[in-house]
C-alpha cells in the first residue's frame, strides 16, 4: 500500500489519488494529515503538500486539488521526457509536475466549465481544448504520466519489484451507433415517397434505384448488416458495443418506429451476442422527461434495466446530461470524444468516474471515453497512420482501445471505412 501525506484530503484529492494510482496502475492507495502516522508507515510512501517533511519521495502539489469551484487556471505546458506535461512541481519535488492536479484538470473536463465558443449545435469542439492547443490531443497522457510516475516508484523503493499488483491488459471494444437500422425499408409510406421525391429532386439517380431494388425485395437493405457484424465478433473475439436510437422522429433523428415489430426483434437478436445501450436522441439532450421516455422503451424491449447510453450527435454538455443520467440511474457513458476530431477528450483511455465539479462529489456514472469517430462520411482519405499510432500509444500503458463507428460502415458503398473496421479487428482484437 502507498500511504499518502498531505495536509488537507479533499474530494479532489482523493478521486484523483484513486483513479490515477489504484485504478490505473492497481495500487492500493490510503492518505493521513498526521506527521507522526506517516514517520510511522515502514511501507511505500509519499508526501503531497508544498513543502517536504524530510528526504522523502515528494510531490509539490498544485492548488487546484485543495479549491472548490472554477476558477481561472494559469498554464504553460512544457515537456517531461518528451511528454506534454502542465503544473511544474519545482526543483525539490521528486518528479517535475504535479500529475495529480494535471489529470484532474483534464478528467473533470474542467475546461467545459469555463466559457467557451460553441459549434452549431451548442457542442464544445477539440478546437476549444488545451489538449488541442498544444499537441497533445492523441496522447493518452493521463495514462502515460502514471507510467512514468510507477516506473520513479519501483527505482525508489525495492518492494514494488516483490509485490505483483493487479496489472490491466490492453483491450479493444468498438461502438457501434445504430441512429438508422435500415436505409429504406420499414420507413413507412409518408417517408418513403418523401425520399424517392428527394432522390428525384436532387437527381441521385442511383440511389433512387437502389431505393427501388430493396423495396421489391430484389437486394438487401444496406444498411441491414447485422448478422455480418455479429459474425465477424464472432471470429476475432470482439465485444462490441450497440448503441440503438429509439426517440421520436425529429430533425436530427430519423430512426424507423419504434414500435414496428421487425425493430424490436432487431434489437432484442442484437442484445443476445452483444451488449446494448441507448443512444440518446438530440431532443433528449435538452429534455430529461424524453430521455426517461427512451430508457423506459429500451428496457422493455431487452426485459432488462438499461444502464448504458451515449448522446446523439455527441451532445455532450457536462455537466447536465451526466446529473440526467445519474439520475435515470444510468451507470455508463459512452460520449466522452469529439465527433470530428481524433484524440483523447479527457486526456486518457481508461475508464474513470465523473467527477461533478459543481457539486465536488465523485459520482457513480462510469465514463467510457473513445478516440476516434466514424464522420458520417463516404471518404477514400482515412487518417489510418493517426489511428494506428494512438492504438500504439494505447498498448504501451495497457489502456482500452474504443473506436466509434456506425452500422452505415459495413454498407456497399463505404468500402474504406469497412476495411479500416475489419483491419482494426484482426490487429487489435483477442482472437
Amino acid at each position: 500500500m502507498l500511504l499518502v501525506y498531505t495536509q488537507k484530503i479533499t474530494p479532489r484529492l482523493r478521486y484523483t489519488f484513486k483513479h490515477l494510482i489504484t485504478r490505473i496502475l492497481g495500487i492500493p492507495v490510503d492518505f493521513t494529515t498526521k506527521i507522526e502516522t506517516f514517520i510511522a508507515h515502514n511501507e511505500v510512501k509519499m508526501s503531497y503538500a508544498k513543502q517536504p517533511l524530510g528526504d522523502e519521495f515528494f510531490i509539490r502539489s498544485h492548488d487546484l486539488l485543495f479549491e472548490q469551484g472554477i476558477g481561472e487556471v494559469a498554464f504553460k505546458v512544457l515537456e517531461w521526457e518528451d511528454i506534454p506535461c502542465f503544473f511544474m512541481a519545482g526543483e525539490k519535488s521528486t518528479i517535475p509536475y504535479d500529475i495529480f492536479a494535471a489529470s484532474f484538470y483534464l478528467l473533470s473536463r474542467y475546461e467545459e466549465y469555463l466559457p467557451y465558443v460553441k459549434d452549431e449545435h451548442g457542442r464544445y469542439t477539440a478546437k476549444e481544448s488545451l489538449a488541442f492547443k498544444h499537441d497533445f490531443l492523441t496522447l493518452p497522457v493521463v495514462d502515460i504520466w502514471c507510467q512514468k510516475f510507477k516506473k520513479i516508484l519501483e527505482e525508489k523503493f525495492e518492494i514494488f519489484k516483490d509485490n505483483e499488483y493487479e496489472q490491466r491488459s490492453f483491450s479493444y471494444m468498438p461502438i457501434i451507433n445504430i441512429p438508422i437500422a435500415y436505409a429504406y425499408k420499414k420507413r413507412g409510406m409518408i417517408r418513403t415517397f418523401g425520399g424517392y421525391l428527394t432522390d428525384i429532386f436532387r437527381l441521385r439517380f442511383s440511389r433512387f434505384l437502389d431505393r427501388s431494388a430493396v423495396l421489391l425485395s430484389m437486394r438487401e437493405d444496406p444498411y441491414d448488416n447485422f448478422e455480418e457484424f455479429i459474425q465477424l465478433h464472432k471470429e476475432y473475439k470482439t465485444q462490441a458495443q450497440y448503441f440503438f436510437q429509439i426517440g421520436d422522429y425529429s430533425t436530427h433523428d430519423h430512426n424507423i418506429s419504434v414500435y414496428k415489430n421487425v425493430f424490436v426483434r432487431l434489437i432484442k437478436n442484437v442484445s443476445d451476442y452483444s451488449k446494448v445501450g441507448l443512444l440518446a436522441s438530440y431532443d433528449s439532450f435538452s429534455d430529461i422527461e424524453k430521455l426517461k421516455i427512451e430508457k423506459k422503451r429500451l428496457n422493455s424491449i431487452i426485459n432488462r434495466p438499461m444502464k448504458r447510453a451515449r448522446q446523439h450527435f455527441n451532445m455532450l454538455s457536462l455537466p447536465k446530461f451526466y446529473r440526467n443520467l445519474i439520475d435515470l440511474e444510468f451507470t455508463e457513458d459512452y460520449s466522452m470524444g469529439y465527433h470530428d476530431t481524433l484524440g483523447f477528450r479527457a486526456g486518457t483511455c481508461s475508464p474513470f468516474y465523473f467527477y461533478d465539479i459543481g457539486m465536488e462529489i465523485q459520482t457513480p456514472l462510469k465514463v467510457h471515453p473513445f478516440c476516434m469517430a466514424y464522420l458520417g462520411k463516404i471518404d477514400t482519405m482515412l487518417p489510418n497512420d493517426e489511428i494506428m499510432q494512438m492504438a500504439t500509444e494505447i498498448q504501451k500503458v495497457n489502456g482500452t482501445f474504443m473506436p466509434l463507428f456506425h452500422n452505415v460502415v459495413l454498407s456497399e458503398n463505404n468500402a474504406a471505412w469497412k476495411e479500416l473496421y475489419i483491419s482494426l479487428l484482426k490487429a487489435y482484437s483477442n482472437a
